[in-house]
């Protein structure tokens, strides 16, 4: 009996835990990335920001790959003598930290800060109302948020947070751009139907939208029949908007879960 094959569209640094979860559940994962993550157009708002760390209340971050890219441009400047940032410690300065999920929680503490509050789903909306009791300080005076985001990002954590009265200031750490190098192997992948995957999963809505472009540039359309296989709400939105809702999404926003619904609808086809 031959094995599903899923395809998995995550950045390649981002891929172990997905393959190796589906690889283990008897699923062969086919890894052909629809983002890749580089520098934002302008460094000129994270820099800014990273001078006057110190007139911020809470830093927050939304991805690990902004945590990755705040650690990165952290480090160029500490290395160009910038002072107000080569002593930068997180619980030094009184600056609390908030992670969207668990994920990003510990690429926060790989980087070596304490993560202070993760709200219980990992999605903006459910980070947002952790956050709205702290949107103002004691003393009335708003919250100065630094929120390290992608530089194309749903503005409903800004928004909610300014709405109750806070401050936030929004510093682009990287952008995603789609891999050109990809176009050549999701042209082999989908261009005749027996080479088909079983499922495709989508990580986010940026994946959403980039596998969509890929197959445009290699002058294919995305198989309505193909299995499509949500993260979770946000995720499954965008599906819905490019006209390809997914067939099942997972409970909670996390890779186990996303694998269970993968194996879950695998496990009830075969009965």
């Amino acid at each position: 009996m031959t094995h599903p094959r899923v395809l998995i569209t995550r950045a390649p640094h981002q891929v172990s835990e997905l393959a190796e979860s589906l690889r283990a559940a008897g699923i062969e994962p086919i890894l052909i990335p629809a983002i890749e993550t580089v520098e934002p157009t302008s460094f000129a708002p994270l820099d800014a920001a990273l001078s006057g760390i110190d007139t911020f209340h809470w830093l927050l971050f939304t991805s690990a790959n902004a945590v990755e890219a705040f650690n990165r441009r952290l480090g160029v400047l500490k290395g160009v003598g910038r002072p107000s940032v080569h002593s930068f410690h997180a619980g030094t300065t009184g600056l609390k930290v908030a992670a969207i999920g668990p994920a990003t929680a510990r690429a926060v503490e790989v980087a070596g800060l304490q993560v202070d509050l993760t709200p219980t789903q990992a999605v903006a909306e459910s980070l947002a109302a952790a956050l709205l009791p702290h949107a103002r300080q004691p003393d009335g005076t708003p919250t100065r948020f630094l929120l390290v985001r992608a530089e194309q990002a749903r503005d409903h954590l800004p928004d909610t947070l300014c709405a109750a009265g806070a401050e936030v200031t929004i510093a682009p750490a990287y952008r995603t751009v789609i891999p050109e190098s990809s176009i050549p192997t999701i042209r082999e992948l989908f261009v005749r139907p027996e080479n088909y995957p079983e499922a495709i999963t989508f990580t986010s809505s940026s994946t959403a939208h980039n596998l969509v472009a890929l197959l445009e540039a290699a002058g294919l359309v995305l198989p309505p029949d193909i299995l499509r296989a949500s993260i979770g709400p946000i995720t499954s939105q965008t599906l819905v908007q490019l006209g390809f809702p997914p067939h099942v999404e997972a409970k909670e926003p996390s890779v186990p879960s996303l694998v269970a619904a993968i194996v879950g609808h695998f496990k009830s086809a075969r009965r």
